[in-house]
Order: C-alpha cells, then structure tokens, then sequence
C-alpha cells in the first residue's frame, strides 16, 4: 500500500500576452490571487518583485497538509462560473491550466483524484501540470 502525499497545492490559471486579468475576474466571477497583464510588476509569496513576461490570471487553493487535492480542485472550481462557454472562450483564448504541487513523504507515496473531479477538469478544458518533489527538498 503506497503512503500518502505529505502536502498539496492547486491553482487555475490562465496564461497569454493579451490577457486583461480584470477582464478574466469578470468572466469567472472571482479575483484572482495574482492577477498581472504583460509587462506588469507582481510579488511572489517570498516578497521578491516579478516582471511579469506574460499576462496571467492565477487562483490558488490553500496548500492541504496531509494531501487532499480532490477536495483543493473541487473547491477552486465551485468557486468559478460554471459557465462552460466561458470556460472554451477562455481557452480558445489563453492558455488555461491547473497547477498542483505536490510532495512526498517517502520514496513511494500516492494520490487518488476523484473521477467527479477529473470530469470537472476536463469539462473546463484545463491542462493538469503536475509538479512533485522530494521530501527532503521543499
């Protein structure tokens, strides 16, 4: 039996050099934890200043501790339009995906996301990026 994830992160996003993030916000419903149009400064987390290279449009779930990345994406998305059309709009548009971070407590950890969620996802028409690391490293 595989352990379980030590830690989880999500966040949607959108990504492309004519994105008006205050246009994104409109269509979603909701403002983003970083929201920067092309060529616009942005802080990172740290507090280092960004120059951004291109515009994007990015909500961001609390990180959960142990794993719960099914319940991260299902609350992200509940929190956006359910609109379909503007969800195609957008990616027809930009580049559209969900991020999730994701780290290991030991060398064989596992994570299971729900088929609900996974259809959420793909009805959007979301990349999914995953991103895992180490335990040792964060």
């Amino acid at each position: 039996m595989m352990g379980r994830l030590r830690e989880s992160a999500a966040t949607v996003g959108f990504y492309g050099d004519d994105l008006d993030p205050h246009e994104i916000t409109g269509l979603l419903g909701m403002e983003p934890t970083i929201g920067v149009a092309k060529g616009g400064r942005w802080a990172t987390s740290p507090g280092a200043e960004k120059i951004a290279h291109t515009g994007s449009w990015r909500l961001k779930a609390n990180r959960c501790e142990p794993e719960n990345l099914s319940r991260q994406i299902d609350e992200l998305l509940a929190s956006l339009t359910k609109d379909l059309g503007v969800w195609r709009d957008l990616n027809a548009r930009f580049r559209g995906v969900l991020f999730c971070g994701l780290w290991l407590n030991s060398y064989n950890d596992g994570l299971e996301i729900e088929p609900k969620v996974l259809g959420a996802i793909a009805e959007r028409g979301l990349a999914l990026d995953l991103d895992i690391y180490e335990s040792s490293i964060d």
